[in-house]
């Protein structure tokens, strides 16, 4: 089995330890570009280096608190939310950490004490700001996401992405298009997130797309395998803006990222694990092209990559996924070849995906209960989650989640 570096999520310790590296490393940077800034203004005499760095150390002191708890709460996660938290705590720190230097050297707290720091915001303490805010996003994040990608933690990740808003639009091929009930889908969303939570997964949410229908399928544009991401190229042209969002989430997990460019196509959705070995789907999705990138990025990880035919299903995992022990199993008159597969056990319906949730529980849909029946009567746990809206564009229960282990 190939070995690759964990991406799970920081255990309450390392994400401590992580914050705190996080905020002092932007602390102290801010500090140092402050000071050298301020020290070439005034003539670079080395009689100004310490006042200066005295003066600001407050503001640096101030600015470390702030990263860090930003950092706690997962501002690092995002590019956007860095920014945010530098941008406020850059603000914050000159604020409090002038009122305080001010004070400190004598003189009383008041209105008049309040505005002149007030109006250093827009003046000298301009450049901490700017400083902090660049520095959060070009500092900080890279070293959050370098504590994530290390980290040995045990809870697993499930990246998701809320329905849009225009899901009636998405795709359909292989079936005739019904009416989408938009509530009751980010209901069965909801639940299925729930589902997953309850499992042990961490949940990360990639941003919502509301020009993008069929962005919930988050699946399709992004595969992992261990510590590597692989952002797909989606064969549909409509779907290709899917993996911006997704790519940049990705990167925020620490994992590291390889892509499929065109003219290989690759959809997730094509792409099953088993083991050391990885079907993948040549399909109307996935061209032999796509096939080939992905071979060439999984080789020296250690995986064997079987291309399989798809004709009968829009995805090859529409037509099998595995069990934890490796058995694959499948609607047959879906399934182009069975024999395809070192294992193969028929399903008495179509749609009997399963996402592995733990080495003997699985997650399928209540739309396949005779399945259902049968997996249990194989020794597994079954928890079933209403995933109906989303089978009408073709989805199934692999297709909403991108789980990260």
């Amino acid at each position: 089995m190939p070995i690759a570096p964990s991406t799970r999520p920081l255990s309450l310790g390392r994400r401590a330890a992580a914050s705190l590296v996080t905020g002092f490393v932007v602390a102290v940077t801010t500090h140092v570009a402050v000071v050298l800034v301020f020290f070439t203004a005034n003539g670079a005499s080395s009689a100004n280096i310490v006042p200066i760095s005295d003066f600001f150390l407050p503001v640096s002191l101030v600015l470390f608190v702030l990263v860090t708890v930003a950092a706690a709460l997962g501002a690092m996660r995002t590019w956007y939310a860095a920014l945010g938290a530098g941008l406020v705590g850059g603000i914050l720190a000159a604020f409090l950490g002038t009122i305080y230097g001010v004070v400190s050297k004598g003189t009383a707290f008041g209105p008049d004490v309040v505005g002149a720091v007030l109006g250093t915001l827009v003046g000298n303490n301009l450049i901490v700001i700017v400083a902090s805010a660049l520095i959060a996003v070009f500092v900080g994040r890279p070293i959050w996401a370098r504590w994530n990608r290390f980290s040995h933690a045990s809870k697993p990740i499930a990246l998701v992405r809320q329905p849009s808003s225009n899901l009636q639009a998405g795709q359909v091929t292989h079936i005739e298009r019904s009416t989408i009930d938009a509530d009751l889908a980010d209901g069965q969303w909801d639940a299925y997130v729930e589902a997953l939570e309850t499992a042990g997964f961490e949940i990360v949410e990639v941003p919502t797309a509301d020009d993008l229908p069929d962005s919930v399928f988050v699946e399709d544009a992004l595969v992992v395998f261990g510590g590597v991401g692989i952002v797909t190229s989606p064969g549909a042209e409509s779907r290709r803006g899917e993996t911006d969002a997704v790519r940049a989430t990705a990167k925020t997990l620490g994992l590291k990222i390889h892509e499929i460019a065109l003219p290989g196509t690759l959809d997730g959705g094509d792409v099953l694990e088993v083991g050391s070995t990885v079907y993948v789907g040549r399909s109307t999705r996935t061209n032999a092209e796509g096939i080939s990138q992905l071979r060439a990025i999984l080789a020296p990880l250690g995986y064997s990559v079987v291309a399989v035919p798809v004709t009968k299903a829009l995805h090859l995992k529409s037509a099998v996924t595995a069990l934890p022990d490796g058995t694959v199993i499948g609607f047959t008159k879906a399934v182009e070849s069975p024999t395809a597969f070192e294992r193969f056990l028929a399903m008495p319906e179509p749609g009997a995906a399963v996402v592995v949730l733990s080495a003997d529980t699985v997650l399928m849909a209540a739309s396949v209960p005779k399945s259902v029946k049968l997996v249990e009567s194989l020794g597994y746990r079954v928890v079933t989650v209403d995933v109906s809206e989303f089978e009408k564009l073709e989805g199934c229960v692999t297709c909403l989640s991108v789980r990260i282990r």
